[in-house]
């Protein structure tokens, strides 16, 4: 008699405890591990890099919340990336900021796998796909926010760890996807206008969908 061998489960890695709850409110959670590592690039692709060790995933989303571009992705709205770019990995210069490609030290931009990519957008057709940046320190001004649009124009997020996660993941060659929901729009720091509980809402929702896009 044959033995099925299980397919190797999804891995979903949030920044905090509320997205992974949120996340794991709607999936198989024998089919899907959902694993906070930390908030920011650098706990972010230490957190991945650590479970990718193991062996055991065959694929990774980086999941959460995230802020949204005013005009590009609307509060509640749900965002897939495109590729997670590390929008502020570089220097400033009187002329400008340089990008890390451009002063010849590495890059700053990894783009999800197509396959994940297109399986979720099927599964998601409400879905905004678009890049999503990565920052370290959050948006807080009209001006930057400003700045990173114009630099940046197909932008239609922001977050803290997708390109750390993406890193780990390229470094283990594993499947890579961003997958954001939007609880505020980027720029001047407005906590009373952030909508928390819809934004990690759509997360569930939108979680409904991995497997089955990603399995």
């Amino acid at each position: 008699m044959t033995t099925l061998t299980p397919a190797p489960p999804l891995l979903v890695v949030t920044a905090v405890a509320a997205e992974a709850e949120a996340v794991r409110a709607a999936t198989d959670r024998s089919r899907v591990a959902v694993e906070p590592v930390g908030v920011g690039p650098a706990a972010a692709a230490a957190g991945t890099a650590r479970l990718l060790a193991t062996g055991r995933y065959r694929a990774v989303l980086s999941a959460g919340i995230a802020g949204g571009f005013v005009g590009r992705a609307p509060v509640g709205a749900t965002v897939l990336g495109g590729r997670s770019i590390a929008a502020d990995l570089g220097a400033e210069t009187p002329d400008g900021f340089r990008s890390v490609e451009e002063l010849g030290f590495g890059h700053s931009v990894l783009a999800a796998d197509p396959v994940l990519l297109k399986g979720l957008t099927a599964a998601l057709p409400e879905a905004i796909v678009g890049d999503v940046l990565t920052l370290a320190t959050v948006t807080g001004t009209g001006a930057t926010a400003a700045v990173l649009a114009r630099r940046f124009p197909d932008a239609v997020a922001e977050a803290m760890e997708g390109f750390g996660v993406a890193t780990a993941a390229a470094d283990a060659r594993v499947p890579f996807v961003e997958l954001r929901t939007i609880s505020n729009p980027v720029g001047p720091r407005d906590r009373a206008a952030w909508r928390l509980k819809e934004a990690f809402a759509a997360l569930s929702t939108a979680s409904e969908a991995l497997w089955t896009a990603c399995g």
